[in-house]
């Protein structure tokens, strides 16, 4: 199956009959790449669990223009919302492999939150959007995460809010419990992940105020990318 993506569709359009046109880089893809006709057949999704089959009716040079055969709605494979904070690392291609592993694996918000160790602040967050779409359609995920960010540290505590909140950090790790031991029962997770250099005393201190558990993920030292998804498989195989 080939897979395409319009995050545009609103509650009104998945209707049997409805006509729906594909995001102009669908489009072309469709057309000009995949060679596709009028006539054919094809497989879209919102992100947000639905699978639409449609007809195309109608081309031309950027536009294909569908009517919807079957709707069909899957819900997530996964139970918790999950939300993975992490601060940027300094080779972007790690970041960037991150979104797509999470995207593949499932997950439902990715933040890039900048810590005063962070080595990058400038975050292309277009390019991490295509990361993710493409990841999608190529594992036939029908959810897709929301990207945000980039956003400070200290913005970023002030926003959140929650009982399961959990930051992994290097700092008095040996009498942290282990992140699976902490989300028994949880419905909602966010782990917040830090950079190269790990938070800064003034970090954790601001962290803990606000109610953050500090949780460890093993006895290695993990990279950036590495313990945030890390943490994810750890919050699917304990859900």
């Amino acid at each position: 199956m080939q897979l395409f993506f319009n995050s545009q569709l609103e509650a009104k359009d998945l209707a049997i009959g409805n006509e729906i046109f594909l995001p102009e880089v669908e489009a072309v893809h469709a057309i000009r790449v995949l060679r596709h006709q009028i006539g054919d057949n094809l497989w879209i999704t919102d992100g947000a669990g639905h699978l639409l089959e449609g007809k195309i009716i109608a081309i031309s040079k950027k536009e294909c223009r569908l009517r919807i055969e079957s709707i069909d709605f899957k819900p997530k494979s996964w139970k918790n919302k999950i939300h993975i904070a992490i601060a940027p690392t300094k080779n972007m291609s790690r970041i960037e492999w991150f979104v797509e592993k999470a995207t593949e694996i499932g997950i439902d918000e990715i933040t890039i939150v900048i810590c005063e160790h962070s080595e990058r602040r400038n975050i292309n967050l277009e390019r991490l959007d295509n990361v993710m779409v493409a990841a999608m359609k190529q594992s036939l995920k029908l959810w897709a995460p929301k990207l945000y960010g980039p956003i400070r540290l200290n913005d970023f505590l002030e926003r959140e809010s929650g009982s399961n909140l959990f930051i992994a950090h290097l700092t008095g790790e040996d009498n942290q419990p282990h992140l699976s031991k902490s989300i028994l029962n949880a419905t909602e997770i966010t782990v917040l992940i830090g950079p190269e250099g790990d938070f800064s005393k003034m970090e954790l201190e601001m962290a803990a105020k606000k109610s953050w558990q500090a949780v460890h993920l093993g006895s290695e030292r993990l990279r950036t990318e590495t313990a945030a998804l890390y943490a994810l498989m750890v919050i699917h195989l304990n859900s």
